[in-house]
């Protein structure tokens, strides 16, 4: 039985209890806990993870008559954040909220220390008043207000008082000393922490005229992060440091380069693949984010439908022929070729790739990496596995005449090639051979598949909500293929989760043409490719765009992602407005 106590964090226990959000035997594990490390009660309850912090916290703000403030939805003045510097605000991990009469009201996950409240009254010369939030609501809050790194950077112009800004023009002996400085080295490792705490896929560093600025990509779209407008100062260093990681020549600046970063973030290994590039103002650096520890995708969990997995199951279970993954950069291609290898993957087949870059490591299967600084190209690599006796070869690319007439040589000798295309389309991808070159009946010989694919955003499980959306749109949508009847259609709203964008995570839309007899007489008469796209529909085939509906359909994503991404117009207008 739990034992009957009245201080704070004891009537928090009980109250939980109470409640229902704490069981009394938990209460009572955590109290032995608490009296052998000495450590508060609310705190342990926390740590041992036997109920949530938020429902800790309001619990006791209610005990101690002092309201919980959900940051999130504030909107905290300029002058109010100014009155606590970062690196205090970040050591005490509090946020100011507001100031009224000489009194600063501060958010804060522990109001019980007092200790920490009365050193940031003396330091202030006010009185302070505690209010509550979540630990993460305070750490969101720090990077909105102040920006990533902040603390860091205000380190940084302290210790710099008085030095002239290291700029563009700085020589380069002071720029390497500075990029080897702790607090530039620590800001680097945040910025790219951050990045990867968001899930993002690309860290943009950006010179501009008057800033330094930095975008993460998340879910395929940019978002500008949060970081101090102070930070140009140190733009220079910054730059260097991230080609020193990955490196690269400091000294060299007029020349573009690319170089890569292996890091360890949270028990999991990354490649940063790093290109610079000079303009007016510094240089500009982009880096992508790979990881080393990601699962490969089974085709089940590609976004294909049961439908069109089956067609292409069929389509890589072939002993021989070319497959051709179509789209735009960063539309999921490569992810869809190792899906497809993953599947064939079994040791009576010998599977070789050729990639620019390797992006993930498939066991069991022999890759090689292109570098056409030693003349190491597709081409060539091609040429070469085809003495190594496969059995399934993929070509990260084709984006040459000598490599396509390669990869469809390789595929008339009784090889299964896969291989993607930049093309709108599927039926693109014909017009795009023909056009380096390749005749039309090796084309209709040795092609077997054509698939076109794009990523549209998933909306957020937690925050999406059902709408009804315009009634003149229902209405033209109705009179195309596609069918509303009985369709629930969900919109995005934001929050936590989705860092506010309604989105979170993205799938996969396909459309796939199978190249029978009919479409191969069309490419041997070289017909363009809306000749051989109204063919394929006639067969059967199912447009992209219809294939994101079926998406929309069941609550997957709305339809401006997919008008987005299928950039066409056909029905016009928004499902909903801001």
């Amino acid at each position: 039985m739990t034992t009957k106590m009245t201080s704070p964090e004891m009537l928090v226990g009980q109250s939980l209890v109470a409640s229902g959000r704490l069981d009394p035997d938990d209460l009572d594990h955590a109290i032995r806990e608490s009296h052998k490390t000495g450590d508060r009660l609310d705190l342990v309850i926390v740590k041992m993870g036997l109920a949530q912090e938020e429902d800790v916290l309001r619990a006791l703000a209610q005990h101690l008559q002092i309201p919980f403030v959900k940051l999130s939805e504030l909107q905290i003045a300029k002058e109010v954040i100014e009155r606590i510097p970062a690196k205090v605000a970040s050591h005490f991990h509090l946020v100011p909220v507001d100031q009224h009469n000489g009194t600063i009201r501060v958010a804060c996950s522990d109001p019980l220390n007092v200790h920490m409240l009365d050193d940031l009254s003396l330091m202030l010369k006010l009185e302070v008043e505690p209010v509550v939030s979540s630990t993460k609501d305070i750490d969101d809050a720090i990077k909105k207000y102040y920006g990533i790194g902040a603390a860091t950077v205000e380190e940084l112009i302290e210790d710099r008082r008085g030095e002239v800004a290291i700029d563009v023009q700085a020589d380069v002996t002071d720029i390497d000393a500075m990029a080897e400085d702790a607090s530039i080295v620590r800001f680097v490792n945040q910025i790219i922490a951050e990045a990867m705490a968001d899930r993002a896929t690309d860290i943009h560093v950006e010179p501009l005229e008057g800033e330094l600025r930095v975008r993460y990509r998340i879910d395929g779209m940019l978002y500008e992060a949060a970081i101090p407008p102070t930070i140009k100062r140190f733009q220079s260093a910054i730059i260097s440091r991230i080609k020193i990681m990955a490196d690269l020549n400091i000294a060299e600046r007029r020349l573009p380069q690319d170089g890569k970063i292996k890091i360890k973030n949270e028990n999991k290994e990354y490649d940063l693949r790093v290109s610079t590039l000079p303009t007016p103002y510094g240089e500009s650096i982009s880096i992508r984010i790979l990881s080393r520890d990601s699962e490969l995708v089974s085709l089940d969990k590609l976004g294909l439908d049961e439908h069109n997995v089956k067609i292409l199951r069929r389509m890589i279970q072939k002993p021989h022929g070319i497959i051709f993954v179509t789209g735009p950069t960063g539309s999921g291609k490569s992810t869809t070729l190792y899906a497809s290898l993953t599947e064939i993957n079994t040791i009576d087949k010998k599977i070789l790739t050729v990639e620019d870059p390797i992006e993930y490591r498939i066991p069991g299967v022999t890759q090689v990496q292109v570098n056409p600084q030693i003349d190491l190209t597709f081409a060539r690599v091609l040429r070469t596995m085809l003495r190594q006796d496969p059995d399934v070869i993929m070509v990260g690319e084709t984006r040459d005449p000598e490599t396509a007439q390669a990869a469809i040589r390789a595929a008339l000798t009784g090889h299964l090639v896969f291989s993607t295309l930049h093309t709108n389309d599927a039926a693109g991808a014909v017009s795009r051979l023909l056009d380096m070159g390749i005749e039309p009946f090796l084309v209709a010989s040795s092609v077997e598949g054509l698939l076109a694919q794009r990523l549209v955003r998933v909306l957020c499980p937690k925050c999406k909500q059902p709408f009804h959306p315009d009634a003149n749109l229902l209405r033209r949508l109705s009179g195309s293929r596609l069918d509303t009847e009985g369709a629930v259609f969900m919109r995005p709203v934001g929050c936590d989760s989705c860092r506010y964008t309604g989105f979170r995570g993205r799938t996969a839309i396909y459309e796939i043409i199978r190249m029978s007899e009919e479409i191969k007489r069309l490419v041997v008469d070289r017909q363009p490719a809306n000749v051989i796209k109204k063919q394929a529909l006639a067969e059967g085939m199912r447009p992209i765009r219809e294939d994101g509906w079926l998406k929309v359909r069941a609550g997957l994503t709305t339809m401006d992602e997919v008008l987005r991404v299928t950039m066409e117009d056909e029905f016009g207008g928004a499902l909903y407005d801001e």
